[in-house]
């Protein structure tokens, strides 16, 4: 059989006949002697390699982390960091399996399981609900933009993560991690601490090793907080990096999707995959020519060497003495890396930013979610946020264990984007957040990049549509992780790239979660 011939055949391939031609056309590749490959804290590359070396199939990661779901997910602990799984990933593996004796150069994320937040489309078998029991049924006809990337990217869709419900814009009171369909994602760190929101579950799951790495999406603060409470490495990236097609809305202003790993290496891997330009997207269309073609090049160990940092020290008023302790361990280390580090630095919109009320996110939200729920199909019981609301009253029981009254207060919104008080709120969000906020800091003060602990400066970076990348920076005497996060002006991801990957080689602070 020619190689074409048998490329077309093993493409249409799942499940045991997969695994029968795996082992009767390809039996070179079984006569390799497996060692037991160790899931905890493996990075994508090890995976990789492994799977290149026939060490291990893609079958059989699959397998461990579905494994490690069972145990530590629905059993165990109970983290609830999980919605769903995908009831085709084992088939999906094993025709990654097959593909991978055909064509064995592929790329970095072919056959590696990854798991995307329930606001993120999935078509096929799972359902996609952002953790709302008025969703609980919606399948969605076709992938989000990222997934399609991923998909195309080679990597196995292992399942959708709980979150937050409606991304964490539902309740003034409901705390992080929360849903009405999922219950509440707990830190694998400790139940006590805050798991962070809203993209908890995909947070807790990559801290326990659930999977290689995670979508998460934010608004503000949303991948930053929880990668920053399991001890992660978290990219917010720019407004435009990233498309939101098929992506259940809060602001599209602010809203974006990023990557969530255990390194930053991994994370760049996953960032790579999902960028790309959606004519449906408008941001990532005029973003074409601003986005690298490969992000891992500014993976740089001597990145610190030569940079300006600079910390505002209002950020840090609210830590407690022994996170403020960790971060400027954190601060001592990136001098000895070669770094500047301006401290203290002023942020000079910081407080107008603070206590002012914008309508912004709520009219948005009401538009955004009205124009997504519009065109789900008729048997979806909602398809208005006035269904939502309408739904959840008429279910208070399983829907209402917080209150709804973000979504009551976006309701009563007009939902105008022409609305003039939107249009003020919304230029004096950016120029706050921009031209008074982080532009002016970082060229007053000739900066590579702003400093904050864990999310505490994810609000300002959110309006400017601006990135940010997180990483573990280390743990209170309890256990607690804290991160350090790098905040960068628009399109800045290589630099702040090459100051996570710096500092994290540095230090290796992150330690996987115990479990037992």
């Amino acid at each position: 059989m020619s190689k074409k011939k048998q490329f077309a055949l093993a493409a249409a391939l799942t499940g045991a006949t997969a695994a029968v031609l795996t082992a009767g056309m390809f039996v070179r590749r079984e006569v390799v002697k497996r060692r037991p490959f160790a899931i905890e804290e493996a990075t994508i590359s090890a995976m990789q390699r492994a799977l290149k070396l026939g060490q291990i199939t893609s079958t059989d990661l699959v397998q461990i982390y579905l494994d490690r779901i069972e145990h530590f997910d629905r059993k165990g602990p109970k983290l609830n960091a999980m919605l769903e799984l995908n009831p085709d990933a084992l088939h999906d593996a094993e025709a990654c399996d097959v593909k991978r004796t055909v064509t064995p150069n592929v790329g970095p994320l072919f056959g590696i399981p990854v798991i995307v937040k329930d606001n993120l489309s999935t078509a096929g078998k799972m359902h996609t609900t952002a953790g709302s029991v008025a969703l609980a049924d919606y399948i969605a006809e076709e992938d989000a933009f990222v997934v399609k990337r991923l998909r195309e990217a080679g990597a196995i869709i292992l399942g959708k993560a709980n979150l937050t419900e409606f991304a964490n814009f539902m309740a003034e009171n409901m705390p992080n991690g929360y849903s009405s369909l999922g219950g509440q994602v707990l830190n694998p760190y400790g139940a006590s601490f805050d798991v962070g929101g809203s993209s908890s579950g995909p947070g807790a799951a990559i801290a326990a090793n659930f999977a290689a790495a995670a979508v998460g999406t934010e608004t503000s603060g949303s991948i930053l907080s929880p990668a920053s409470s399991n001890s992660l490495v978290g990219i917010k990236p720019t407004i435009g990096v990233v498309s939101r097609g098929g992506i259940i809305p809060i602001a599209h202003s602010q809203d974006t999707a990023g990557p969530m790993a255990r390194t930053v290496r991994d994370a760049v891997l996953l960032l790579n995959a999902m960028t790309g330009v959606d004519e449906e997207d408008e941001e990532t269309v005029w973003s074409r020519g601003d986005i690298p073609q490969d992000y891992s090049v500014f993976l740089k160990r001597g990145g610190l060497k030569g940079a300006r940092i600079g910390i505002d020290r209002h950020y840090t008023a609210s830590l407690s003495d022994e996170k403020v302790k960790i971060i400027n361990r954190a601060l001592e280390t990136m001098k000895t890396r070669g770094a500047a580090v301006i401290d203290p630095v002023a942020i000079p919109s910081s407080d107008a930013l603070e206590n002012r009320q914008s309508c912004v996110m709520y009219q948005e939200f009401k538009w955004d979610l009205n124009r997504y729920l519009e065109q789900l199909p008729a048997d979806v019981p909602v398809h208005s946020l006035q269904d939502v609301i309408a739904y959840n009253e008429a279910h208070a029981e399983a829907a209402l264990k917080y209150g709804q009254t973000v979504l009551e207060k976006s309701e009563r919104m007009s939902g105008d984007l022409g609305e003039q008080r939107y249009l003020i709120d919304r230029a004096d969000d950016i120029r706050l957040s921009r031209k008074e906020g982080i532009d002016a800091v970082m060229k007053n003060y000739h900066l590579d990049a702003l400093i904050f602990a864990n999310a505490t400066g994810s609000d300002i970076a959110a309006k400017a549509g601006y990135p940010s990348i997180t990483v573990p920076a280390g743990y209170t005497d309890a256990g607690e992780p804290v991160g350090i996060t790098f905040t960068g002006m628009a399109f800045d991801e290589p630099k702040l790239i090459e100051l996570a990957y710096s500092y994290e080689q540095a230090t290796r602070n992150r330690k996987a979660p115990d479990l037992s």
